[in-house]
């Protein structure tokens, strides 16, 4: 009589979370998801012990409140299909992957860095490698320069008219996407240890880009992370779980050893390093 009572329990708790869906993913006791929040900073809740510190850098309060789409949506790639591997993510941003194969995992983290710069009107700061290594500037592309082929190079011409507007801006994005990549953006950020990281930054190496997307800290200094990506093709922004822990924060100490595990890469040795995006 006693088991029966427990399991008519347990299996009123099960039925009460699945009707309320107010029930929170649960890491050892410590709740980590918060379903109905709509930002990166109200859906994921900090481990216990830990808070989010603040940055005198308002690009971290950006990331922070990026959107989230509703708990439990599928990652979508740019043809409008789901991605094959859907066990991977704890949530998906709310931000357009766009109609071509692009979007992968460094022009993400470019994404979201060109966004803010746009938006806060700093337009002099969007100015970008190709893996060539020529500069390509927003500046630049809204007066009518064009990165053409002339032979074996890669030349910046005025073939098009002026266009300041947002349409000729995801324009130039989708140029840069095009021309830069991985080893372009570890070429020209500046590397960084984990003492140092914010959200927003990057951990990188041969072939891969993952985005830091949250930072929070206890009172001993220890760091852990939410780390997000897209991946080839382009696909939406998945927040990533971690596969050594039912908590999706990741400790930022393992940045400094090897091999680093996500779901879908690994970092072997001497990666990852730590970047931040220009």
């Amino acid at each position: 009589m006693k088991h029966r009572f427990i399991g008519l329990v347990f299996c009123m708790l099960l039925c009460c979370c699945a009707v309320m869906g107010d029930c929170l993913a649960q890491d050892g006791g410590q709740t980590w998801l918060n379903a109905s929040g709509m930002t990166v900073e109200t859906r994921f809740v900090p481990p216990q012990g830990y808070e989010r510190v603040k940055y005198d850098d308002p690009y971290t309060e950006y990331v922070r409140k990026l959107p989230m789409l509703p708990d439990g949506s599928p990652i979508l790639i740019y043809t409008g299909e789901l991605k094959p591997i859907q066990s991977n993510h704890v949530g998906v941003l709310d931000i357009d992957v766009g109609d071509r194969d692009l979007q992968q995992c460094s022009d993400a983290a470019q994404r979201i860095r060109t966004d803010y710069l746009f938006q806060t009107e700093q337009y002099d700061k969007i100015n970008y490698q190709f893996v060539n290594g020529m500069k390509f500037s927003w500046n630049q592309y809204k007066q009518g320069y064009r990165a053409v082929r002339e032979g074996k190079k890669t030349v910046m011409k005025k073939i098009g008219k002026a266009n300041h507007s947002l349409e000729s801006f995801r324009n130039y994005q989708k140029s840069l996407f095009m021309y830069a990549g991985v080893s372009s953006v570890m070429k020209e950020s500046p590397e960084l240890t984990v003492a140092d990281i914010r959200p927003g930054d990057a951990i990188a190496g041969t072939g891969h880009l993952i985005i830091i997307l949250d930072v929070v800290e206890n009172a001993q200094g220890k760091k852990k992370v939410l780390l997000a990506q897209s991946y080839i093709p382009a696909q939406q922004i998945e927040v990533l779980k971690n596969p050594m822990s039912e908590s999706p924060w990741y400790d930022a100490d393992l940045f400094e050893s090897c091999p680093f595990v996500t779901p879908e890469w690994t970092y072997d040795c001497p990666f990852p390093k730590i970047y931040r995006l220009l």
